[in-house]
């Protein structure tokens, strides 16, 4: 077999990282021997288990697999393995940093305005790699990319220029006029080129068909952030147009108002669902919406909203009602507030806490980080399960995490389309 490794190794705070990078000319086969193996569809374990992947597609797996001579062999004999992990809702291409005066709405404007297109796919580039080392290989980006800056990353990955997780990218955000930011009438161009905006069926037609020419894999709206907030009517508009180009339609809803809106239509998802009522995911959950809630842990709270009481509280309530009601939720992560000591995958994975604390089972919660987004994305037909046939997205951890799923934040391999990303010793820990 003609193979040749790279291996580079650094230290890390709880062991080592080895990264390797194959190229062959030949058909690559790796076999993987697994301890305990997860099957996401029906979140069950068996032990001794290999995995043969041939050219970044997994051929077969169970206990009898018989490996080629001359495969290479990757011993996970005492982890835990299962399906990459997804996000249905990062912005890779945006970091906010804390404004001086406390503002959210400060900080994010100081972003969109402060960074060039390059610079923000440069973040992008950041973002994606910490992303897949935290063991996220498929992301769902909801926009604030700058000028299509997470298109650029999505391709170039796509292309094997650049290392990161499969990207679905929603390009611009289509809002009514004055998208999310408070602008001034001297300083309209500021919207540019975060948002499209669009209040007639005619521009909502120019901002979807905008996007698609311009890459985009979803119409991501923005339904109420602003007093005349999108009707019934104008979603089901705009589903309709994106559907006529296969595409689907995330609802950014922060009202209980605009989140009704969004569930009687039945878009793809609901993100944030900040104040939405029982009866409105019970609406979503009759018209096939999925949930992506994307709650701020404490430390952002305390930056973002320094003087709303009980929104931690309010988060957990929200949840704990959808599990109730039993919405489909995907996993969401937002994450875009730069914090001290966190890379953007480690501050994703900490979301899994406060799902955990409103009621997720593990198995709901690994659901929610496989095979609940691979639907929600489209691609369930490719990644999303280790079967034979789907892409070879494998990640492994230490631990259990269908008894302990904290253990997601310890991820010590990733493999991304056969490819082996991360190997670590051990993992870089967990609370």
């Amino acid at each position: 077999m003609n193979c040749r490794l790279r291996i580079g190794a650094w230290g890390t705070a709880a062991g080592t990282v080895l990264m390797l990078t194959v190229a062959s000319a030949a058909p690559q086969t790796t076999a993987i021997r697994v301890g305990r193996l997860i099957d996401t569809d029906t979140v069950t374990a068996t032990e001794r288990q290999t995995i043969l992947v041939v050219d970044g597609i997994i051929q077969a797996v169970g206990p009898n697999v018989q490996v080629p001579a001359g495969a290479i062999i990757v011993d996970l004999s005492d982890s835990t393995v299962f399906p990459g992990l997804m996000d249905a809702h990062t912005h890779l291409c945006l970091t906010v940093r804390p404004s001086r005066d406390g503002s959210s709405a400060s900080a994010f404007l100081h972003a969109t305005i402060n960074d060039s297109n390059a610079a923000r796919a440069v973040e992008g580039v950041v973002n994606a790699r910490a992303m897949l080392e935290a063991g996220f290989t498929t992301v769902r980006d909801a926009g604030n990319e700058g000028n299509y800056a997470c298109v650029a990353v999505r391709r170039a990955i796509e292309e094997r220029r650049l290392v990161g997780p499969t990207m679905i990218t929603s390009g611009r955000i289509i809002t009514p006029f004055g998208g999310q930011f408070q602008i001034q009438p001297d300083r309209r161009g500021l919207m540019e080129p975060e948002y499209l905006l669009a209040d007639s069926h005619d521009e909502m037609v120019k901002a979807i068909r905008e996007n698609i020419y311009f890459g985009a894999g979803l119409i991501k709206i923005v339904v109420d952030d602003r007093p005349y907030l999108y009707s019934v009517d104008d979603i089901a508009f705009m589903k309709a147009e994106a559907a006529r180009a296969g595409l689907r339609v995330a609802a950014h809803v922060w009202t209980a108002e605009g989140a009704h809106n969004a569930a009687a239509v039945g878009v793809a998802s609901l993100e944030h669902l900040w104040a939405i009522k029982e009866e409105d995911l019970e609406l979503a959950k009759k018209n096939g919406s999925v949930a992506v809630f994307t709650p701020l842990i404490d430390a952002e709270t305390q930056i973002l909203m320094p003087n709303e009481s009980g929104v931690h509280a309010q988060q957990i309530g929200r949840i704990r009602a959808a599990l109730r009601i039993g919405i489909p939720i995907a996993f969401g992560s937002d994450a875009p507030l730069a914090l001290p000591g966190f890379d953007r995958g480690r501050l994703a994975i900490e979301r899994i806490d406060m799902l955990l604390e409103a009621g997720m089972t593990p198995a709901q919660l690994l659901r929610s980080m496989t095979v609940i987004p691979a639907g929600l994305f489209g691609v369930a037909d490719k990644r999303g399960a280790l079967r034979p046939g789907m892409a070879a997205d494998i990640v492994a951890t230490k631990g259990n995490p269908l008894s302990d799923p904290r253990a997601l934040k310890a991820i010590t391999f990733v493999m991304k389309d056969g490819t082996i990303v991360v190997r670590r010793l051990s993992g870089r820990g967990h609370g």
